[in-house]
């Protein structure tokens, strides 16, 4: 098992073909207050310049990285798909926790601080995602917070249900969870952020969302499961 840095938030991101969005969502991460984080970013064999634009960026800003403060890039050989290369990003975590954001999103400045005051002022929850913001590609000024996003006791009623109220790109959750569940597997094709919460609630941790909105989320013809979440958003809140 691995043993986890106390405080240490490591960052997930995984990419495929986002090479015009990294910076935003990297910029994001830098300008975080809280202090203590990683990020490892999964490139799962973009044919774009993705790979050149994180290298790039990691190397302007080469006076902030240190033992506790590290930017892993892996490049895979192969596309294996989001369940595969966020399981990659996963197995690599060194922190006491673990975070996610897409690579084409992008994050507000307080989420890792707001986040982790949470988990530390409340034990027995295990994972805390938050409310979003939406906004299309052309238009990043028409913000829309999301009204799908539940709480309590109802997140665990959705979900069995079958319905979907955790925004997976906001998920914040102590190493020891993936430890002792693993993360996604492939038996839900675009849909593996969805069987990752579900796989959480069925093995008895406990899940919560912050009401504050601390994430944006790019609405895009392009994006992963771009269907799937629209057709939950309108349908799930039911």
């Amino acid at each position: 098992m691995t043993e986890r840095k106390e405080g240490l938030v490591s960052l997930v991101i995984t990419n495929y073909n986002r090479a015009r969005y990294l910076r935003e969502c990297l910029e994001s991460i830098r300008l975080q207050t809280y202090p203590h984080w990683e990020i490892i970013f999964v490139d799962d064999a973009s044919t774009d310049d993705s790979v050149q634009v994180v290298r790039e960026w990691m190397e302007e800003h080469r006076d902030m990285w240190s033992e506790d403060r590290q930017l892993m890039i892996l490049t895979l050989p192969r596309n294996i798909g989001f369940a595969g290369a966020i399981n990659a990003g996963f197995y690599l975590a060194r922190g006491e926790y673990i975070a996610v954001q897409d690579s084409d999103d992008y994050s507000d400045r307080e989420r890792f601080a707001k986040q982790v005051e949470y988990l530390q002022n409340h034990p027995l929850v295990d994972l805390v995602g938050t409310n979003y913001y939406a906004f299309p590609d052309h238009a990043p000024a028409e913000k829309k917070r999301a009204t799908w996003i539940r709480y309590g006791e109802e997140i665990r009623r959705v979900y069995g249900r079958g319905g979907h109220c955790v925004c997976h790109g906001t998920i914040l959750f102590r190493g020891k969870l993936f430890d002792q569940i693993g993360g996604p597997t492939r038996r839900i094709s675009g849909a593996e952020d969805y069987e990752f919460i579900a796989k959480a609630l069925n093995s008895k941790a406990q899940i919560e969302n912050l009401p504050e909105p601390l994430y944006y989320y790019r609405v895009h013809d392009s994006q992963r499961s771009a269907q799937y979440y629209r057709r939950k958003e309108s349908n799930d809140a039911n």
